[in-house]
């Protein structure tokens, strides 16, 4: 798994490089896929790709081949600072909804304070399972010349649940004790802003859009949904003389549900060209594709002004 803070204004370029980089690791030996998450809340800028193969020595000689050097000496220019990388052996496939967010501790342990450090973890993860939202965690040991760190992954239901956990005194408590195990950490966090409407099946590089995309293509569904449920149900709503308050929140069940199951669905199909990381490889596809969104956006506004009026 590799954190990378991208800088400013080099997205596009970072997910071009990015691909290029999929491509090349799915040449080597045992590879069996890859993910890449945009930035969450609180990480505007800082991207996870994970990489999966199947044994410890075909991951080894992807990360120390030429051709892996070669790619990350060409986007270095495109990282605020060198990627950080952590190697987990072994772990087992955790069930996940789409609002599952997910948090990856390294820890730097204090040489022969290993079992004092497996102690504490033991009561951190007795402290997470009273806490709201906590759906599982795992530890992964350090690999002998490939890792040197003790790596905790967490998982909870929702972004807010673990900012509750990573913000609560409990865990202050307990990173104030832990301290006399390990010298460093550093917290990761995986996730995406609308994750669950954007699936594009399970291939290696079906990774969701980056943010803007996704914010377009929500938009492209959201404004006609409410448009027409506003000419309806909402002119319905008022001859009954419906409270402004419930109607809201019956459009908002209305247009969600719309959304999820029907607009969005659709929405991913014939954007698929333009959403897809994997498919969407060159300038001229991200331009052609926001072209076109925007183009909807204008047809809406006409033919909704024209309705209205």
């Amino acid at each position: 798994m590799t954190s990378q803070k991208v800088r400013a204004g080099h997205v596009d370029e970072y997910q071009r490089w990015q691909n290029r980089t999929n491509e090349a690791a799915r040449e080597f030996d045992g590879f069996e896929g890859s993910e890449v998450y945009p930035p969450g809340a609180g990480s505007e800028n800082e991207w996870v790709a994970v990489f999966r193969f199947s044994g410890i020595e075909y991951l080894t000689a992807w990360l120390e081949s030429d051709r892996r050097r070669q790619l990350l000496a060409e986007g270095r220019s495109l990282f605020e600072e060198d990627p950080a990388q952590e190697v987990l052996r072994g772990g087992t496939k955790a069930e996940q909804t789409p609002e599952t967010v997910t948090a990856v501790i390294s820890h730097q342990v204090k040489p022969g304070r290993e079992e004092g450090f497996l102690r504490w973890q033991q009561k951190v993860l007795k402290a997470q399972e009273k806490s709201p939202g906590f759906m599982g965690s795992e530890l992964f040991k350090p690999v002998e010349g490939v890792e040197e760190r003790w790596v905790a992954v967490f998982r909870f239901d929702s972004r807010e649940h673990l900012e509750e956990w990573l913000a609560s005194d409990a865990r202050s408590r307990l990173l104030e004790e832990g301290r006399a195990y390990f010298v460093s950490y550093d917290v990761r966090k995986v996730g995406s802003a609308f994750s669950g409407w954007f699936r594009f099946g399970k291939g290696a590089q079906d990774a969701a859009p980056p943010n803007w995309k996704q914010a377009m293509s929500v938009i492209l569904a959201l404004y006609p949904t409410v448009m027409v449920l506003n000419l309806t149900v909402g002119r319905e709503l008022d001859d009954l003389d419906v409270p402004g308050y419930i109607g809201l929140f019956i459009s908002n069940v209305l247009s969600v549900s719309i959304l999820t199951w029907l607009l969005m669905p659709l929405v991913n199909r014939t954007l698929g060209f333009w959403l897809v990381p994997s498919r969407a490889r060159s300038l001229r596809v991200h331009v052609a594709g926001a072209a076109a969104v925007v183009l909807c956006y204008l047809l809406f506004i006409v033919v909704f002004g024209l309705t209205t009026h």
